[in-house]
């Protein structure tokens, strides 16, 4: 057997075993997902998992990336339509967020309960796409907040939202609150008066640190002594 067909093998081996995960989660739920029973359930034995993936933890992670590309494949036309506006950008991937993770409950009681060791390679992957959409809007001139600051502050209101919502039953559940928290983060996070060029010292520091990786004439070591200074600056607490 040659190299690529070894590859081909081995690529068709780890899908079939994603996969039997996948359906035993959506089927039977989060506790469903063990080592001993997705082995069984993609036809292979248990250390074959182990040497594809690692750990229990790789397995969830490789899981996690499927569905959520899968859903994510589904819904890019949609996500778009709003390319050309960064605030409707930021709302239309709100809105897909909260949208995934509550037609995917299972997979988020399984991503909480891979242990620790930082967030899955999903989680780091839509932190990313997260971090472009906010350092669109710093770009505009629209953001009065650190970008870390915005980033962490949308990050968490978006999981919050999804584990509130999920802890409700789903006839119970308020149908505006994904919208009305994501409205409550952008009034923390905007510029006052978004339609229009904001000169506060806040928002011109948010706006110059976007370009900072740009500037030319400057060392690295500068220019993250520069960023420093502006991140320093915009987290100060305001005096009087």
């Amino acid at each position: 057997m040659t190299a690529a067909q070894d590859t081909a093998s081995r690529d068709d081996v780890r899908l079939g075993i994603v996969t039997a995960a996948s359906q035993l989660l959506r089927e039977k739920g989060a506790n469903a997902v063990t080592t001993r029973a997705v082995a069984q359930a993609a036809g292979v034995q248990a250390p074959t998992i182990y040497r594809l993936f690692g750990d229990k933890n790789g397995l969830i992670d490789a899981v996690a990336e499927h569905v959520m590309a899968t859903y994510v494949a589904a819904k890019s036309a949609v996500v778009r339509a709003a390319e050309g506006d960064p605030v409707a950008d930021l709302r239309l991937g709100w809105r897909v967020h909260i949208e995934f993770g509550l037609a995917n409950p299972e997979l988020y009681a399984l991503i909480g309960a891979r242990g620790t060791g930082g967030p899955s390679p999903a989680t780091a992957a839509g932190i990313e796409v997260l971090r472009t959409r906010v350092r669109r809007l710093a770009a505009a001139g629209l953001l009065g907040v650190d970008e870390r600051r915005a980033l962490m502050m949308i990050h968490a209101a978006g999981n919050g939202t999804i584990l509130a919502l999920l802890a409700t039953p789903p006839q119970e559940r308020d149908s505006g609150l994904g919208d009305a928290m994501f409205d409550a983060v952008l009034s923390s996070i905007l510029v006052s008066t978004p339609a229009t060029p904001d000169t506060t010292v806040s928002a011109v520091a948010v706006t110059f640190a976007t370009v900072v990786p740009d500037l030319p004439g400057l060392s690295d070591a500068e220019r993250a002594l520069m960023t420093e200074w502006l991140h320093r600056s915009l987290t100060a607490p305001q005096t009087a």
